[in-house]
C-alpha cells in the first residue's frame, strides 16, 4: 500500500491511497468539512487525471477525511472574490471534475459518511456507485442562503426522480441515509462500522470482472442515456459486438460452458 499527496501545499489536499489496484482518494481538508476551494478542485482532479493514465487501476474510492465527506463549495472563498467572471469560473471548473469523474474508464464509488451537502452531494451524485453510513445526511442546501444549487441539480436531478430533486433543491431540507438509498442517490447505506466492508465487498465484486469488459461498460453506460431509444440500441450493439471480440468475452464465455473460473487476460 502507498500513500501519496496529490498537492504541493501544505497539509495536502487530497491523498491518495493505493492498494491492488484499487485507489482511494481522500479529501484532505478536515477542519473545513472538505469544503471544495478552488486549490483542493484543482488536486482532485489532478488525482483523477493521474488514475486515468494508469491501466493497473480498476476501481476508485472517493472518501473524506475528518468527520465529513463533503460540505460543498467553500463559501468564505467564494465572498472573498465577489465577481462573476470568478464566479463562472469557479462553477466551471467544478464541473469539469464531475464530468472528469464519469469519464474514468473504471467505476468510481463514493465513501460517504457525515455530510454531503451541496457540492459534495453533487460528488456523490456523480460518482457511479456510492455506499453511506447511515449516520449520513445528505442536502442540497444552497437555498438557505440565497443560492440555488444549480450545478449540483444537473448531477441530483440524474439521480433521483425530478420531484424529489426540486424538493430537495427549493426546500434545502436534510434527508438521511436510508432516503438516500431509497430514492436512489446511494446504493446501500449501511452502520458506520460497516462502511469499509460494505464498500470492500462492492470493489471486490468489480475486481473479479473482467477489466476490458468494465471499461467498455462504463464509457457505453453514461453515453447511451443521453441518446433516444434506436441510437441507444444501435450504438450498445456495437460495443457489445466490439466487446465480444475480446479475448476476455471468449474466455468467459469457455470458462462458464466448462464450469471453472474464468482467467481473464486484460
Amino acid at each position: 500500500m502507498t500513500m501519496e499527496s496529490n498537492s504541493h501545499t501544505e497539509p495536502p489536499l487530497v491523498l491518495r491511497e493505493s492498494r491492488d489496484g484499487v485507489v482511494t482518494l481522500w479529501l484532505n481538508r478536515p477542519a473545513q468539512f472538505n469544503a471544495l476551494s478552488e486549490a483542493m478542485l484543482g488536486a482532485l482532479h489532478e488525482a483523477l487525471q493521474q488514475v486515468a493514465a494508469d491501466e493497473a487501476v480498476r476501481c476508485v474510492i472517493l472518501a473524506g477525511a475528518g468527520k465529513a465527506f463533503c460540505a460543498g463549495h467553500d463559501l468564505r472563498e467564494m465572498r472573498g472574490h465577489p465577481d462573476l467572471a470568478y464566479y463562472r469560473s469557479l462553477f466551471a471548473q467544478c464541473s469539469v471534475v464531475m464530468q472528469a469523474i464519469q469519464a474514468l474508464p473504471i467505476p468510481v464509488i463514493a465513501r460517504v459518511h457525515g455530510i454531503a451537502t451541496a457540492a459534495g452531494c453533487q460528488l456523490v451524485a456523480s460518482c457511479d456507485l456510492a455506499v453511506a453510513s447511515t449516520e449520513a445526511k445528505f442536502a442540497v442546501s444552497g437555498i438557505n442562503v440565497g443560492l440555488f444549487c444549480a450545478t449540483p441539480s444537473v448531477a441530483l436531478s440524474r439521480n433521483v426522480s425530478a420531484k424529489r430533486a426540486f424538493d430537495l433543491l427549493v426546500t434545502g431540507r436534510f434527508i438521511d441515509a436510508a432516503t438516500a438509498a431509497d430514492w436512489g442517490l446511494v446504493n446501500e447505506a449501511v452502520p458506520d462500522s460497516e462502511l469499509d466492508a460494505a464498500i470492500a465487498r462492492k470493489v471486490d465484486a468489480i475486481r473479479a470482472k473482467s477489466p476490458v469488459a468494465i471499461r467498455y461498460g462504463k464509457s457505453m453506460f453514461y453515453q447511451q442515456r443521453q441518446m433516444e431509444l434506436a441510437s441507444a440500441y444501435a450504438y450498445a450493439g456495437d460495443v457489445m459486438a466490439r466487446n465480444m471480440m475480446e479475448e476476455d468475452a471468449g474466455e468467459g464465455i469457455d470458462a462458464f460452458l466448462q464450469k471453472r473460473a474464468p482467467r481473464w487476460q486484460s
